[in-house]
């Protein structure tokens, strides 16, 4: 199994069927690991919420999520996007599971269907005080407030508090954790719940479509609507919709994938 040498990157949105919709996420293919730095520079100038890197390993592929400022343990769209360049490289056959080995440990892609299938580690909240700042920067009143392993899980009163949130990202950003995922049952029936998710202290103010979220966020609400299989919608303003079913200490996330521009960077780029 080998990688093009060249370095080429591609732009994927994910969780979408369509260009310019759902997340958009870099996907650099890597023959070899390239320093820290060099991968936090290069997500920065991608200046997208994730950039992807991925490098052969065994039969399967080492996989690494950079923002533009840190590095992250869970990237769902990310993850998708690289999928999909894997198999637009002929990386794998098609139909064929890929592995991948990451910070937080083994996971899968598969593609099923016009979508997608991620195999993620479920990440249960349990309810929280919200720290200092929270509620104030988003400026609602809460029904429940949680705590995962990486995000505040705030539930609101209904799906138009979602949509309508304008939240102090300077005030949100000073509380320590990676996110926090805002959440209310759907007001439309093609849909079980409705999210947004804010990340300032990771860079992103607003992440269109977060794949990890929905870990926490399957779990929730499969307890509360005693479901294992529910479709989530978040309500950014690209706007996606993650497929979710629940398996144990396992959600699979499905979602789609289009690939916008690929390039190259440039010898300059690549010596450091």
């Amino acid at each position: 199994m080998t990688v093009d040498s060249g370095l080429r990157y591609f732009i994927v949105d994910a969780f979408t069927d369509r260009p310019f919709a759902g997340n958009p996420a870099a996907v650099v293919p890597l023959d070899r690991w390239h320093d820290d730095r060099w991968l936090q520079n290069v997500a920065m100038e991608m200046n997208l919420s994730e950039t992807a890197f991925f490098v052969p390993d065994g039969d399967g592929f080492h996989l690494r999520w950079f923002t533009p400022k840190v590095e992250v343990d869970l990237c769902g769209h990310a993850t998708l996007a690289t999928a999909k360049i894997i198999g637009h490289l002929g990386l794998v056959v098609d139909g064929r599971e890929i592995c991948f080995n990451s910070r937080s440990g083994k996971l899968t892609a598969r593609r099923d269907g016009d979508r997608i299938e991620l195999d993620f580690p479920v990440n249960p909240e349990t309810k929280a005080d919200p720290p200092p700042g929270l509620i104030e920067s988003l400026a609602v009143d809460p029904r429940y407030v949680g705590k995962s392993r990486f995000d505040y899980l705030v539930e609101v009163e209904s799906a138009a508090v979602v949509r309508r949130i304008a939240p102090d990202f300077k005030r949100l950003a000073s509380v320590s954790a990676r996110g926090v995922i805002v959440t209310a049952c759907s007001d439309d029936p093609r849909f079980d719940f409705v999210s947004r998710f804010f990340a300032p202290a990771a860079g992103i103010d607003e992440d269109p479509v977060t794949g990890s979220a929905h870990c926490c966020l399957a779990d929730f609400w499969g307890r509360r609507l005693n479901k294992q299989k529910m479709v989530g919608y978040q309500a950014s303003s690209r706007g996606g919709i993650v497929h979710v079913e629940l398996r144990g200490d396992r959600v699979l996330l499905g979602g789609g994938a289009v690939i916008v521009a690929e390039g190259r960077l440039t010898q300059a780029a690549i010596v450091h």
